[in-house]
């Protein structure tokens, strides 16, 4: 199963050793012992967990690895908001250890999942935060993500008041959202760029939209 995830990171260019990617498989592990109870995935097996929810969370990776470079940070700190099950956050926390991430999310049994999980997988560059983005204004970090939190014209002004001056905000979308056409301006940002990407055994097209907010 682990060879599933170093393939896919390979391919997407993203450092990935042995011990790290049984690390996520573990997790993956954890997320279907809990499925139901917790309503985590409707993923019919293991594997679709790992390539569906994982391998996201490794492009993500992949993406903050070569942001991170651009922009020379050799330390930085990442927000994934509406956390969920931490498919995004938590799995660029076991791929990127040098990141801190913090998780946010404001179910409180999710939050549960997820500090267990923590534990489980013997992960320290990690937190978890049971609060919706924007209620903590302290909350802010170089880059934020966000994969499930709600429609894009909604939440960009919430995500990009997290993000550090200079700092990204990278966005998952199923499909083109017109993201350039947003007014990132009105919420201190710029829009950067959108990318395609596809999953494993998987050949629908989607799409990471990025923006950057500005210096002030």
């Amino acid at each position: 199963m682990w060879q599933i995830l170093t393939d896919f990171a390979h391919q997407i260019n993203l450092p990935l050793g042995e011990q790290q990617a049984q690390t996520l498989v573990q997790y993956a592990g954890l997320v279907w012992q809990k499925k139901d109870f917790l309503n985590l995935t409707s993923a019919a097996d293991l594997r679709e967990v790992l390539t569906r929810h994982i391998c996201d969370g490794l492009q993500g990776a992949s993406c903050v690895q070569q942001l991170a470079v651009q922009k020379k940070l050799a330390n930085f700190s990442l927000i994934d908001a509406g956390s969920g099950a931490g498919y995004i956050g938590l799995t660029i926390a076991a791929a990127l250890p040098g990141t801190q991430v913090t998780l946010v999310e404001s179910i409180e049994k999710r939050c549960a999942f997820m500090n267990w999980a923590i534990l489980q997988l013997g992960l320290k560059n990690v937190q978890v935060k049971n609060v919706r983005l924007g209620e903590k204004k302290d909350l802010q970090a170089d880059f934020v993500t966000e994969r499930a939190m709600g429609q894009l014209p909604d939440i960009l002004g919430i995500c990009l008041g997290a993000v550090k001056p200079g700092g990204i905000f990278m966005a998952y979308q199923g499909e083109n959202s017109l993201a350039d056409e947003l007014n990132a301006a009105k919420y201190g940002g710029t829009f950067l760029q959108a990318s395609n990407y596809q999953l494993p055994f998987d050949k629908t097209v989607r799409h990471l939209v990025w923006f950057e907010k500005d210096n002030l």
